[in-house]
């Protein structure tokens, strides 16, 4: 019998995946076996991710807060790969401004991007995966999961949204053999935390200040956690929301 750990013959779908925390897992996935799809935007950005894959991925362009899209995306990896095992709704981003300077079109951009494309992926590939006798779904969630942050209401809103999400699908796809989890990372060192560093005074200094380990994480780290969720090993863990941290929740 295969390992905990061993994705060798498992198909998995990152959203989001051409760079940052979904690259990171995604890279993870395949060195433990899985075949990737790459899911994004920037057909540009994502050649440059699938070299970094190793030759054992494939992008296919799609638009998460388009539910047809989300639908397209999971029929363009079964006509691929023939099934659907692992899906890493990552696809996400922010505005930064304070509450009262959100406009309407900037708080539904979030909210459709981070937890919309979540529902409509994971309900694009609900029939895969239960046709194929079970599945685990990886849901990125964030520290704005736990915590509030002045800059970020429609972030922070869509995160929190996430791990009730979550929690709604495990339940209701646990008959089905069907594991849903939430990772919620801590500060890590990629493109959309560098804009933040930069528009936010003092973000540097205070993240570093409280996070045990003293340093700011890398999607690299995001790879360890994304295998066991992924994996057999993971099996009677569901409905989670597990910091990756560096003991940044935590602390005081």
């Amino acid at each position: 019998m295969a390992g905990p750990m061993d994705l060798t013959g498992r198909v998995a779908l990152v959203t989001g995946g051409n760079g940052g925390i979904g690259l990171g897992m995604a890279k993870g996935l395949a060195e433990a076996g899985a075949a990737i799809v790459l899911a994004g935007r920037d057909r540009n950005k994502a050649e440059a991710a699938l070299a970094e894959l190793g030759g054992r991925g494939r992008f296919v362009a799609a638009d998460v807060t388009d539910p047809d899209a989300c639908a397209a995306l999971v029929d363009a990896t079964r006509a691929a790969f023939a099934r659907l095992d692992i899906l890493v709704n990552n696809a996400g981003m922010s505005v930064r401004k304070q509450p009262a300077d959100l406009t309407p079109e900037e708080w539904r951009l979030v909210l459709a991007t981070n937890l919309d494309g979540a529902f409509y992926c994971a309900r694009a590939a609900y029939p895969a995966m239960r046709d194929g006798g079970g599945g685990k779904i990886i849901n990125i969630g964030s520290m704005m999961s736990l915590f509030g942050a002045s800059f970020a209401a429609a972030y922070g809103a869509s995160k929190g949204g996430i791990v009730q999400l979550t929690r709604s699908l495990a339940v209701a796809w646990a008959p089905d053999n069907i594991q849903v989890n939430a990772v919620l990372p801590g500060w890590i060192d990629t493109a959309l935390t560098r804009d933040a560093r930069a528009q936010v005074p003092g973000l540097n200094e205070r993240v570093l200040a409280r996070t045990p380990a003293g340093r700011w994480g890398t999607p690299d780290d995001l790879a360890g956690i994304a295998v066991f969720l992924a994996g057999r090993g993971s099996d009677f863990v569901t409905g989670a929301a597990i910091p990756v941290d560096g003991g940044y929740s935590v602390s005081g």
